[in-house]
């Protein structure tokens, strides 16, 4: 009846909501729900400057546009098949929280190896660092962090140890005229690039991470070694 009431006077009306699209088209349009016709104001009403529904494949969708400040919105992911929207999904995902990890740590690392380089550079050469028996053991983990750039040229097909050379010779060059540039891998030709240049970024968290974590787990491998050595040593004393 009370559809009825509203088409006959020409507003558009949705029967069913979920409860997490009323809570979105709150904050699309700025209104307030609300569950009974009792005190009804102007001040709960939102605003939109289009409503439509339009039938896409064999569903129907009502499109909520041309709002003043929307502090929310819908990505429509179309596809052939359910592997494409999947695929196309988690790329999008992927993207949004990459964006949200910059606004978050107000902060970026040149993408394309290039930090993972110069991080391996620095370990080596630096002589604070890299003396006494640390050697062997900063020597490993800055070899492991060469696995970034390496597998980057593995994924695009290019010669891993030819194109880890060229991009550290060049950041030698550049040490030695006290350049401040990074260089990475240009995974179209295998040549060294700057990636600040070229707008190749990286997420810091995402860096900060994964070498937080590979060094943890690194080491609990190695207590296991420890361990198993010791229970080894002590049985053959019995």
């Amino acid at each position: 009846m009370s559809l009825d009431i509203l088409a006959k006077n020409n507003i558009l009306a949705l029967r069913r909501a979920k409860r997490r699209n009323m809570e979105r088209l709150q904050l699309v349009c700025g209104g307030e729900a609300q569950n009974s016709v009792d005190d009804l104001s102007p001040s709960v009403l939102g605003y939109s400057g289009l409503v439509y529904e339009q039938t896409i494949g064999e569903e129907k969708f009502t499109f909520v546009t041309e709002n003043l400040k929307p502090k929310s919105c819908t990505i429509l992911i179309k596809g052939a098949t359910n592997h494409v929207v999947t695929q196309t999904k988690d790329a999008v995902r992927d993207g949004l929280r990459a964006v949200a990890n910059v606004i978050k740590d107000k902060s970026i690392v040149p993408g394309a190896g290039a930090f993972f380089l110069s991080a391996n550079k620095h370990l080596l050469e630096n002589k604070k660092i890299f003396k006494g028996r640390n050697k062997p053991g900063i020597q490993a983990f800055a070899e492991a962090l060469l696995i970034i750039p390496k597998t980057l040229a593995t994924n695009a097909g290019l010669d891993a140890l030819e194109t880890l050379s060229n991009c550290q010779d060049e950041l030698d060059e550049l040490s030695a005229s006290d350049s401040k540039h990074a260089v990475g891998v240009d995974l179209n030709s295998g040549e060294p690039m700057d990636p600040s240049v070229e707008g190749v970024w990286d997420s810091f968290r995402v860096v900060r991470n994964a070498i937080a974590s590979s060094t943890g787990i690194a080491s609990n491998l190695l207590l296991c070694d420890e361990l198993l050595k010791a229970g080894r040593s002590s049985l053959k004393g019995q």
